[in-house]
């Protein structure tokens, strides 16, 4: 049995696994790269395995970054089945075609900026019917149930507590007379995400391929999570402010709604509590965005999924996805109207990294305003809009805007759908019969390095921490071969030069505001102006010399 690292490989987007055994081939995920530019560049990148070579894939759940190149896979021949749990097959019933139409608009943008260029136009990665005929080869499976793919190769969906219909898989694959079994947790979720079940405990494992991406971190606990929500909420709408929250669509959007029903729900002596209580009763929450929206029908339809105190309080007849003052905006119109209310308001609306839609507009016309607030409840990758807002930044464009950055800047993590590292110890620590060898995937380098020096010190379980394209056979010698280079590498110092010139446009930018408004007044000496002018003369110099030599 091989397996080849193809994706989320020191970093947290396009999962990607090939897995060989048994005479077959097969995927763990197919996900698309988000984030930085050079990130994104990956998925034009061609597959770095033939396509109809790939007998079916397993899917851990629907978000895009493990689920959003199946339709370019699809779109190259690949006709074997997704296996994926029913909801995920729901989820991704609606995320998929979502994410086309994504592909469809920004690649519109880039064909312009192309076409006044004089270059070639180019399609998109795949457009919103792409995705829809891709949903042909999706086949629903039940969680704790065996599937036999063939007489040699056994698999398992286990819920894995991160999304509705999130696995883990368990996979057994028979060959030589020895049966192999490696365990893919996909994203592992806490144990106290709102409305979902824990993670399953694995009773045993080979080899596990493990996500990372809180391994250097702990969560706030949930009762510390609710009262500092309140908290920022409240002193909020006391300033007259609208609390923005990018959220994603699918997950996190449906947890803060359950959130704000359990607020509204509490009841306490505190007069602290209840005066803050009355505020949030009494202001509306909207939530921005037909993908969320249609999302959180998919929950109402699988609450069989939900977590038993979940379930006990629907027993009761209160739905934790609908409350008094919840209101859903399905058309442009009904978003463009919040921003044209003075009305203190909550506003969740995607992208959670505020990298696509309408969330952009809602920053737009809050991020200037010191008496609004933008609360960040989800991971945020390096490179986006949202990373950039929460790493403290002062001032950021947006649809090529500069808006300085005045409202108040909150980020509560325990909202994220992925386990901290006391979870994810306690999931490696859960297994009776312990793994030879544990991959770490699906986390940034140094999060990695700590998590794995906890694991190796805490279990002595040996840890590879795989680069992108590494090949292991799982075996006892595990040896590891370099089968393939990853071609974006090859471009990587193009991009890098891309990448240096914007950031060196956006310096010049501040430098030009900085000398604007502090350099070039009367009160500065000739002598000052005259020494910053020949460090400009200098850089031009430098320039110039760079285009003459290119």
């Amino acid at each position: 049995m091989n397996i080849t690292f193809l994706g989320a490989t020191k970093m947290v987007t396009g999962s990607n696994f090939l897995v060989e055994g048994a005479g077959k081939k097969f995927l763990v995920d197919c996900g698309m790269y988000q984030g930085k530019a050079t990130d994104e560049m990956e998925n034009e990148a061609p597959f770095l395995y033939d396509v109809n070579d790939i007998d079916f894939m397993l899917l851990t759940h629907a978000h895009i970054d493990h689920s959003g190149r199946i339709p370019r896979l699809y779109n190259e021949g690949f006709r074997g089945k997704v296996y994926a749990t029913k909801a995920t097959c729901d989820l991704c019933s609606i995320m998929l075609p979502d994410s086309g139409h994504i592909q469809e608009q920004e690649n519109e943008w880039k064909n312009n900026k192309r076409k006044r260029k004089g270059e070639k136009q180019k399609p998109p990665l795949y457009t919103a019917e792409d995705a829809i005929k891709c949903l042909e080869i999706f086949e629903p499976v039940k969680y704790d149930e065996i599937i036999d793919i063939d007489e040699n190769i056994h698999v398992r969906f286990n819920d894995a507590g991160h999304m509705l219909g999130s696995a883990i898989i368990e996979v057994w694959v028979n060959e030589n007379g020895k049966t192999t079994k490696a365990v893919f947790t996909g994203d592992l979720g806490n144990n106290d995400i709102p409305l979902l079940a824990s993670p399953t405990m694995i009773e045993d494992a080979d080899y596990l391929i493990m996500e990372s991406t809180y391994g250097d971190r702990l969560h706030l606990r949930n009762d510390e999570k609710a009262e500092t929500f309140l908290n920022i909420v409240s002193e909020t709408l006391d300033n007259g402010g609208t609390v923005v929250i990018p959220s994603f669509a699918v997950g996190r959007t449906q947890e803060i709604l359950y959130e704000l029903n359990m607020i509204k729900e509490e009841r306490s002596k505190d007069e602290k509590f209840q005066e803050e209580y009355e505020k949030l009763m009494k202001a509306p929450v909207y939530v921005d965005s037909p993908l969320a929206i249609s999302a959180t029908e998919i929950f109402k339809e699988n609450e069989d999924l939900f977590d038993d105190e979940t379930k006990e309080i629907m027993k009761r007849g209160d739905n934790p996805l609908e409350f008094s003052g919840l209101k859903f905006t399905r058309t442009a119109d009904e978003s463009k109207a919040l921003n044209e209310s003075d009305e203190p308001a909550i506003i969740i609306s995607a992208s959670g990294m505020c990298e696509v839609g309408r969330i952009k507009h809602h920053l737009k016309h809050n991020i200037w305003n010191p008496n609004s607030t933008i609360l960040f409840v989800g991971y945020q990758a390096p490179g986006t809009l949202g990373r950039t807002i929460v790493d403290g930044a002062k001032k950021v464009k947006i649809f090529g805007e500069e808006f300085s950055v005045k409202a108040r800047i909150e980020y509560i993590e325990g909202y994220s759908g992925h386990a901290d590292q006391e979870w994810l110890l306690n999931f490696i620590y859960s297994f009776i019969k312990k793994p030879k060898h544990i991959f770490l995937v699906h986390g940034e380098p140094n999060g990695q390095l700590v998590l794995k020096n906890k694991i190796v010190e805490s279990t002595e379980i040996p840890v590879t921490i795989p680069n992108f394209g590494e090949k292991y056979t799982l075996d006892d010698s595990l040896q590891m071969e370099k089968k393939y280079e990853n071609p974006v590498e090859k471009r990587f110092l193009r991009l890098e030069v891309l990448d240096r010139m914007e950031t060196l446009q956006e310096e010049i930018e501040d430098m030009k505001n900085i000398i604007k408004e502090d350099l070039l007044v009367q009160e500065r000496s000739d002598e000052d102006v005259s020494k910053v002018n020949e460090k400009i003369k200098e850089l031009e110099r430098k320039i110039v010399e760079i285009i003459e030599n290119s």
